[in-house]
């Protein structure tokens, strides 16, 4: 008999499923004999999927214009409050042929900034309608004949080129410099080339928007001019760096501030020579020099607050609240950067990629009963899985879109239903903890594995989903050391030894299949159908009670532990040494505060985010991960 508890007796207790308590397993698949549960519709394109060769319609990104004629504007560029005088402007269109690719110049002559500092840019004509602009000021000193500091390289972020108006003023300053190096990352290569694929304007467009909400770019001070209220601003981390960059920029190119900056931001042996580059650098490799760092930052005083001690690492974090958020849990990005999160108690969330709550209270009906899991299907709707209600108490599904709630469902075999994945066909997979089995169901919520889903003894307690370009899924098995994969038809179930209490799954653009072992302190890897680390996993580099897992666009796995301080970085299963960990030994961002980080999810723009379920926020660690394409359908896609 399945034994239910009282939401407030999980909350209380363990808060989290991360901990669930097993009393008796009389027998794999059973039903647990004592139990404490863990804790404007857009347009569509067509794309087919590997699964079957059927079309699922998904939306689509907005054709832009091309060669469109620019709004022209004016700027300043400043070192400080100080007017960098003499300082050479281009104004460039984001590249569109890769990451870092060539961008394209839109003056045919530099621009030179006056005795305040000033510019004004002429006409010019876009490449597309919605690409990406961007100012970089070369040279110039903060003293009327002084000599131009050829170490001197400073950028802003504009915006999209249709959003430029009459009206439109930017600062160039260290601050945008800081705040483009990082929410451009990974778009960004030596030079202050910035680009990206052509099918990823979507993310580059995201990470302008993030550029514009580190730093006002009308004024060059932190943070954004619509940075929300309901979020807390990384302003003193990034203002140290502004510093940083300030002495050099001040003191000359032949300075201490130049040398010291460039010989502690170094790649490979190799120095920048500028200080666009020298912060790239740095976003790139935030735990290099860290001390070294920070104390030629305090040196200067051009922007505050800054940091009073050194940080654990230069990792940006920005930290969301707000939305009704109560307990979240499971979170999810759509096709448009929107970040959808699932709550314990009774409510769902959604944050534009600005960390701007869409509905300030979030959305909550009856439905909504203790909810761990969710994920955004093909067409951006949200599926949130509720342990509990429905028509029989065993729980059930209930779906929202951007106008709210668009209804709830049950049957299909659901019981304590906790998590979900959509495959490449558009089905969503939802595991069931109450009788540990599978419930499937089509892009119209109709079940597609009977009416008690798809059951086996291989599959033990199951938390945790994730679904492979075949439309076959891996299910985590939290009280057990396995995953197992089900074929999509349920005809067979296999089993992988990866580590003591799986709790979250993932998989990569090659296959490839990581696992989250709680119980373990560390992370499974099954490559082939062979399991990788003899089944103990991967330990070290903050691992604590792993409970989130994704890879990113370049195969990278990315951590939440929910008893750790930080969240870490593991090598790709293609890297010459998989699963070896990149992180610090407490983690990246061990100073952001996080409490019981529960699930991770990367967006277009690589940026991840993170939820933390004992504090009801969301974190985002700005531009630290290679792009994925969202939502997730199946494996990692690059977009």
């Amino acid at each position: 008999m399945k034994m239910l508890f009282p939401a407030m007796y999980f909350k209380i207790s363990l808060g989290a499923f991360g901990l669930v308590a097993l009393a008796t397993i009389s027998g794999c698949g059973s039903t647990p004999t004592t139990v404490v549960t863990p804790p404007v519709i857009p347009p569509v394109s067509t794309e087919v999927n590997k699964c079957s060769g059927t079309s699922l319609t998904s939306p689509a990104q907005p054709t832009p214009t091309a060669n469109y004629t620019g709004t022209v504007f004016t700027g300043t560029v400043k070192a400080g409050s100080q007017p960098l005088i003499g300082s050479h402007v281009q104004l460039y269109a984001a590249g569109a042929t890769g990451n870092g690719s060539a961008p394209t110049a839109l003056l045919s002559t530099a621009l030179v900034t006056g005795a305040n500092g000033t510019f004004s840019v002429p006409a010019y004509t876009c490449p597309e309608s919605n690409s990406v602009l961007y100012a970089v000021a070369t040279g110039g000193s903060t003293t009327v004949n002084g000599a131009s500091n050829t170490a001197a390289e400073l950028a802003t972020v504009v915006g999209s080129c249709n959003a430029v108006s009459g009206s439109t003023a930017v600062t160039v300053d260290e601050a945008t410099t800081v705040a483009t190096a990082y929410a451009m990352a990974q778009f960004l290569a030596t030079g202050a080339k910035i680009g990206a694929s052509a099918t990823n304007s979507s993310g580059i467009g995201l990470a302008a928007a993030t550029a514009a909400n580190l730093v006002n770019t009308a004024t060059g001070v932190a943070p954004g001019a619509n940075f929300p209220p309901t979020g807390t601003a990384p302003s003193a981390k990034l203002n140290t760096l502004a510093n940083l960059l300030n002495a050099c920029v001040v003191g000359g190119s032949s300075s201490g501030g130049c040398t010291q900056l460039f010989a502690a931001t170094k790649v490979g042996g190799t120095a920048p020579s500028n200080t666009m580059d020298a912060v790239m650098n740095l976003v790139k490799q935030p735990g290099t020099n860290v001390g070294t760092l920070y104390t030629l930052g305090v040196g200067a005083t051009a922007y505050t607050p800054a940091l009073t001690a050194v940080p654990a690492d230069w990792v940006l974090t920005v930290t969301y609240g707000g939305g009704g958020m109560n307990d979240p849990s499971a979170l999810s990005i759509d096709s448009k950067g929107n970040v959808w999160v699932a709550n314990y108690f009774n409510h769902v969330s959604v944050f534009g990629n600005t960390g701007i709550p869409v509905a300030a209270n979030g959305y909550t009906d009856t439905s909504l009963l203790e909810s761990y899991g969710g994920a955004v299907n093909v067409t951006d709707n949200f599926w949130a899985t509720n342990e509990q209600g429905g028509s029989n108490g065993f729980g059930s599904i209930s779906t929202y879109s951007f106008t709210g709630s668009q209804g709830a469902f049950d049957g299909g075999g659901l019981n304590f239903p906790l998590a979900a994945a959509f495959d490449p066909s558009g089905v969503g997979w939802v595991v069931d903890y109450g009788d540990s089995a599978v419930s499937l169901y089509s892009p119209a919520k109709a079940s597609v594995a009977g009416s008690n889903g798809y059951q086996s003894s291989h599959l033990v307690f199951p938390v945790a989903v994730a679904t492979d370009a075949d439309c076959n899924a891996y299910v985590a098995n939290q009280s057990s050391n396995t995953i197992t994969r089900v074929a999509g038809d349920g005809s067979s179930f296999t089993d992988f030894v990866v580590g003591n209490g799986p709790s979250g799954v993932a998989i990569d653009a090659s296959g490839a299949v990581w696992s989250a072992n709680y119980y373990g302190d560390s992370v499974g890897l099954v490559t082939g159908g062979v399991t990788v680390a003899s089944g103990a996993g991967f330990t070290g580099g903050g691992i604590d009670h792993p409970q989130g897992i994704a890879a990113d666009g370049a195969g990278t796995v990315w951590v939440a532990n929910y008893r750790g301080l930080g969240f870490s970085e593991l090598a790709g299963s293609t890297a010459s040494s998989p699963g070896a960990v990149l992180s610090p030994a407490n983690g990246w961002a061990a100073d952001a505060g996080m409490v019981e980080p529960f699930a991770l999810a990367i967006d277009a723009s690589g940026n991840i985010w993170v939820s933390n379920f004992g504090s009801s926020t969301v974190d985002e660690f700005v531009g630290i991960a290679v792009p994925v394409k969202t939502p997730l359908l199946g494996p990692v896609r690059v977009p």
